[in-house]
Order: C-alpha cells, then sequence, then structure tokens
C-alpha cells in the first residue's frame, strides 16, 4: 500500500516519517518525499492513528486522488530543485517532466494545480528556485554565475530580474541585507 503525505520536503522530514512509522509499528517498503510505500496495508485503527501522529508533527495523510496529485507535484519540484544531486546545466524543462511522472497531461495538472493552489505551477517553480538561490546567496559560498548555472537560469541577468521581481530587490541587496529578510520554509512557498 501506498500513502501519500503533504509536507515532506526534506531529508529531515523523512527520518520523522520513519520514525511515526516505528512508533506505530507500521513496516516502511521505502520512504521518499511525499510518498510511503508499505510492506502491509494498516487497519483502519493504525492508519487513524498514524494520521493523527502525522498531524501533530505538521503532515498531513492526503485521501483523494487530486490532493495526492497536487502533493506528487510539490514534492517534485522541491526534490528537483532543492534536493536534486548533480545540477544539471541545462535549464530543466518542468512541464515535460512532470507530465512523465505523474503519468498525466500537463495541461491536466496545470489547470489542477492552479484551480486547487490559486498560483500556477510555473509561478510555484519560480517561487522555489528563489528559494534555492536565497539559501545559496546566503551560505556565500558560491559566484553570482555559479548560483544562476546551477539553479537552471539561462543567464545572471535573467536570474537577476526574475529575483527583483519577486523579492522587490536585486540579490545583490538581498544578500547585503540577509538578515532583514531571511528564508521561509520549503512547505511555506
Amino acid at each position: 500500500m501506498t500513502l501519500i503525505i503533504k509536507n515532506m520536503v526534506c531529508a529531515q522530514c523523512i527520518r520523522s516519517i520513519e520514525r511515526l512509522l516505528a512508533e506505530a509499528g507500521l513496516e516502511p517498503k521505502k520512504v521518499r518525499l511525499g510518498e510511503v510505500g508499505l510492506a502491509a496495508s494498516p487497519n483502519p485503527a493504525e492508519l487513524a492513528a498514524l494520521r493523527q501522529s502525522l498531524e501533530l508533527e505538521g503532515f498531513e495523510l492526503l485521501d483523494d486522488r487530486d490532493s495526492q496529485l497536487i502533493a506528487q507535484i510539490k514534492n517534485l519540484v522541491v526534490n528537483e530543485i532543492h534536493h536534486a544531486a548533480g545540477r544539471k546545466s541545462e535549464r530543466m524543462n518542468f512541464s515535460n517532466f512532470l507530465a512523465r511522472e505523474t503519468c498525466h497531461g500537463y495541461t491536466q495538472v496545470s489547470k489542477l494545480f492552479s484551480s486547487v493552489e490559486g498560483l500556477t505551477i510555473e509561478k510555484y517553480i519560480i517561487a522555489q528556485k528563489i528559494e534555492r538561490v536565497k539559501e545559496l546567496l546566503i551560505y556565500n559560498e558560491l559566484s553570482f554565475g555559479d548560483i544562476a548555472f546551477q539553479t537552471g537560469y539561462s543567464s545572471t541577468q535573467h536570474l537577476s530580474n526574475q529575483f527583483r521581481q519577486v523579492m522587490g530587490m536585486t540579490p545583490t541587496q538581498f544578500k547585503a541585507e540577509r538578515t532583514l529578510h531571511g528564508r521561509k520554509t520549503l512547505d511555506a512557498v
């Protein structure tokens, strides 16, 4: 049985879910962002207890297909932007990627996402990319060109323009004032 869990956005979330499953006496086959494969189907009491434990930790067990699909889309985007090993130098075509990974047409998932979330997938992707850029600026380990390359922007100018549109300031201004502007948790983006 596969469970879809909302608000799993990082490796720490995976460890938290693994701990909650162990506490509930449930054996996972695999745990990855937004998804848990169980070795056996839990009974209704076990599922209710797990649901309650998840909610106490800030997670949510999703039941309906639309919610599951939206959570899957968000997890795919977050994983690709924030956690993908070996950053790609070419720009990601998210429409093809999401259609392939969700086994749904991009137009279908885009309309569903917009109607439920109140923003387009493209704006969600941009918000996640800007959060990644903010993180890299705060770390202060890479040049601006390297950050643009690593986050899939075609140029530093494109990154700077998009950053200014979203944040209302340039990346240089953000870097200088980073203590005032902080970062958001990924599930709050």
